[in-house]
């Protein structure tokens, strides 16, 4: 795919510097550029098969990928920073950069942090009881918001 989309690239992109400029004899140059578009709409739809028959052998490892997010637990930092917000705690971003700067973040270290919050019980127990997993944020809505916007 990638060989083909770079003939086909060449060859448009030759078309676009050539077919524009008029000179005296354009016409005997043009009909021979003319001639290959036709060539470079091949080279582009056989990228575009090659494209379509590699990706069709991808398989997704969602055992991977279930690792990854479950050990992921910066994404947890938003939550955390939000209700610091809320509740007035000044620079809760840079607090938490400070946690974190130069080490992991784990379970642990976030939820030893989440508990010396000055913030009511309730909310860090709803902040202890996250988990990377679980967490979405704000996301299902502005993907709604993305949706009514485009249509």
């Amino acid at each position: 795919a990638e060989g083909n989309l770079g003939v086909a690239n060449a060859l448009f992109a030759h078309f676009a510097e050539k077919l524009p400029i008029s000179r005296w004899q354009r016409d005997l140059t043009d009909s021979t550029v003319q001639r290959n578009l036709g060539i470079a709409v091949g080279y582009l739809v056989i990228a575009l098969q090659s494209l379509r028959k590699g990706l069709g052998k991808l398989q997704v490892d969602t055992d991977a990928i279930r690792a990854d997010v479950e050990n992921a637990w910066e994404v947890l930092a938003e939550a955390v920073q939000s209700v610091m917000r809320r509740y007035g705690i000044p620079e809760p971003y840079e607090k938490l950069k400070a946690l974190t700067r130069g080490r992991a973040v784990t379970k642990e270290l976030l939820q030893e942090f989440i508990v010396t919050l000055d913030i009511p019980d309730a909310e860090k127990q709803r902040l202890l009881a996250l988990t990377p997993d679980a967490y979405t944020g704000l996301a299902a809505e502005l993907a709604g918001e993305m949706d009514a916007d485009a249509g």
